[in-house]
């Protein structure tokens, strides 16, 4: 990048459609850009490598509130190594939380899959019928 570019310059070299930049400069996580003569955005290479920092942290599973504080732990004079060890710490056990949920929806599902192949045959869906039997049992309104 020379001198600056525009918003819609900015957006293809990091691969996001431009209402994600001005999202990202709404919440804060880029910099407002200045304005040329004739009223466009002009964007300079620290906003580009800070759209960049945003989409890698991204990538690594952070979420914008955790883009924000990585970012002041980033944009501080003396960062907080700590600090960022306790945020992935943190990010990790949802990440690990989340991963045995989906084992178990695994689970589940091959097991839904494996109903629904032996009931084939006879022409009735055992997964429709148990989740229907389980939503009854829920709320009450049994035939």
């Amino acid at each position: 990048m020379t001198d600056g570019c525009t918003i819609g310059e900015l957006a293809r070299r990091a691969g996001v459609p431009t209402s994600t930049v001005r999202f990202y400069e709404r919440r804060g996580l880029l910099e407002a850009a200045g304005r040329s003569r004739a009223n466009y955005r002009i964007y300079g290479p620290r906003a580009e490598e800070r759209l960049g920092f945003i989409r890698s942290a991204q990538q690594a599973g952070f979420t914008l509130k955790d883009i924000e504080v990585l970012l002041g732990f980033r944009d501080d004079p003396t960062p907080s190594c700590g600090g960022v060890q306790a945020l992935i710490e943190s990010r990790l056990e949802l990440v690990e939380a989340e991963s045995r949920r989906l084992v178990q929806v695994e689970r589940m599902l091959r097991g839904w899959l494996s109903v629904c192949r032996e009931a084939e045959a006879s022409g009735r869906c055992g997964v429709l019928e148990g989740l229907r039997e389980k939503n009854l049992e829920k709320t009450g309104d049994r035939p």
